[in-house]
C-alpha cells in the first residue's frame, strides 16, 4: 500500500490509522506513526493506550524528550519485536532506530514533513513496509502523484454527526475593533477563542517581538479581570508552554494566543473562534489546518482571516478559496495551481513541473486516461519485453538502485 488519507481535520483519520495497526500486529508486524510534534504524537500515545489497553498490543512512545533509559529499552523492544506499535517524532527516522520486522507506517499530517525526512521510513525495514500518509489538505506534489496513480487515495468525506461547517470570513486591519468585540460576545457565552500570530520575520527575535506586540494589543482590547489570556509559542520552555496550554484546555483563560504551534494535534471543543492575524502571509495549507482547531463541537465555529489593507493577487486567490469551500481537496488543487506541483522525480514539494504542453491542473482527465493506458500495457507485457517497448524498458533499468522519490509519498 502506498496511500494518501485525506480527510477534514476531525473526520477521524486516527481511528483509521489505529485500526491498520491492529491489522498489522495480527499478522505479526511491527507498525509506526510519525506525528511533527511532541504535543501531538503524546495525544497519540496516550488515546492509543487508552483505547488498547485490555489487549495484549505495546505502544510506545519515542519523541526527543526520551530519556536514555527509556529509550534503550524501545531500541531493544523494536530489535527483539516485542514491541507492536511505535508513535512518535521526527526521532523515529534516526539511524539507531531499527524494528524487528516493520510492515506498516504512517505519516500524520504529512505535509509537515520533507521528502527526504518521508523516505527514511522505507529504510527501516528489509521489505519496504506498506505506507499511508494522512492529511487534512495534502500538498501540491502529493496531489501530482495520486494523478500520476504514483500514490492511490481515500477520502473520508463526512464530518461526525452533530458537526457544523465553520464559517470563514475575511476582514481587514480597520475591522480589528468589530473582530474584538464579536470575540467578547462570544466569549459571554462561555466559548473560547484563539489568536494566532505568523512567522513572518526571518529573524526568531523580531518574530518573538511581534507576538509579544500583539499579545500587549490583545491585553489591552480584553484586560484581566474579566478577561483570562494565555500565551503559547515555540520559544518557551516546554513545561511553561504545557501550563499555559493546560489553563486554557480547562477553561481557566478563555483567549489563547500562539504562534502556529497549535496548527496540529490540538483539540478543544469549547473553542469556538479562530483568528488568524496577518493571514495573507499563511499557506493555504496551514489556514486550513488552523481553521480545524475550531468546528470540534455542536456550536457554531468562526475563522476570521484578518489582513492588512492591501493585499496581492496571489493572497487574494488564497483568502478567496478558503471563504468559500471547506473541502480540503479543493483547497490543495488550488494550492496546486497557485504553486505548482512540485517535482516529482525529485524532492521539491511545490514549484512550477516543466512540462512543455501538459497542465496537471488543466489536463487531468488526459492524465487519468494515461494512467488507464499504462495499466492496460503492464497487464499485456508486465515485463516489457516487446519490441516497441524495448525503449521505455532501457529507461525504466537506467533507474534501478537510485531512490524512486516518485514513490515516496
Amino acid at each position: 500500500m502506498n496511500r494518501l488519507l485525506q480527510g477534514d481535520v476531525g473526520s477521524g483519520k486516527t481511528m483509521v490509522a489505529l485500526l491498520a495497526m491492529l491489522l498489522a500486529a495480527d499478522n505479526g508486524f511491527q507498525s509506526c506513526l510519525l506525528a511533527p510534534t511532541e504535543i501531538l504524537s503524546k495525544q497519540h500515545a496516550a488515546h492509543f493506550r487508552d483505547l488498547l489497553k485490555d489487549l495484549p498490543v505495546s505502544v510506545a512512545l519515542l519523541t526527543g524528550a526520551v530519556k536514555s533509559k527509556n529509550r534503550k529499552k524501545i531500541l531493544e523492544d523494536l530489535a527483539s519485536g516485542a514491541l507492536h506499535m511505535l508513535i512518535g517524532t521526527h526521532a523515529i527516522l534516526e539511524e539507531s532506530v531499527q524494528f524487528r520486522n516493520l510492515g506498516f507506517a504512517i505519516i500524520d499530517e504529512q505535509h509537515r514533513f520533507g521528502v527526504a525526512q518521508r523516505a527514511k521510513l522505507w529504510k527501516k525495514s528489509g521489505i519496504a513496509p506498506h505506507v499511508l500518509v494522512m492529511t487534512a489538505t495534502p500538498i501540491p506534489r502529493t496531489l501530482a502523484m495520486t494523478a500520476y496513480n504514483d500514490l492511490d487515495y481515500s477520502v473520508i468525506d463526512e464530518l461526525p454527526p452533530g458537526r457544523q461547517p465553520v464559517r470563514t470570513v475575511q476582514r481587514y486591519e480597520y475591522d480589528r475593533p468589530k473582530v474584538m468585540d464579536f470575540i467578547k460576545e462570544e466569549i459571554k457565552k462561555g466559548r473560547q477563542a484563539y489568536i494566532i500570530f505568523p512567522l513572518i520575520e526571518e529573524s526568531e527575535k523580531l518574530d518573538y517581538e511581534y507576538l509579544l506586540k500583539g499579545y500587549e494589543n490583545v491585553k489591552a482590547y480584553f484586560p484581566e479581570p474579566p478577561y483570562y489570556i494565555s500565551m503559547v509559542h515555540g520559544r518557551q520552555k516546554a513545561e511553561v508552554r504545557e501550563t499555559n496550554m493546560k489553563r486554557f484546555v480547562t477553561g481557566d483563560t478563555q483567549i489563547l494566543v500562539a504562534t502556529t504551534v497549535v496548527e496540529v494535534g490540538v483539540n478543544i471543543p469549547n473553542a469556538s473562534v479562530m483568528v488568524i492575524e496577518s493571514a495573507e502571509k499563511f499557506g493555504l495549507s496551514q489556514l486550513h489546518q488552523l481553521r480545524g482547531r475550531v468546528g470540534r463541537g455542536e456550536d457554531q465555529s468562526f475563522c476570521i482571516l484578518l489582513t492588512g489593507n492591501k493585499l496581492g493577487t496571489d493572497a487574494r486567490e488564497r483568502l478567496k478559496i478558503m471563504c468559500e469551500t471547506s473541502d480540503g481537496f479543493r483547497i490543495a488543487e488550488k494550492d496546486m495551481e497557485l504553486r505548482g506541483p512540485g517535482d516529482i522525480s525529485g524532492t521539491r514539494q511545490s514549484g512550477i513541473l516543466d512540462f512543455k504542453l501538459a497542465d496537471i491542473v488543466r489536463d487531468k482527465n488526459i492524465l487519468r486516461l494515461a494512467v488507464v493506458s499504462a495499466e492496460k500495457m503492464l497487464e499485456e507485457d508486465p515485463e516489457l519485453v516487446s519490441a516497441e517497448r524495448m525503449e521505455l524498458r532501457n529507461q525504466l533499468m537506467q533507474e534501478r538502485g537510485k531512490t524512486h522519490w516518485s514513490k515516496i509519498s
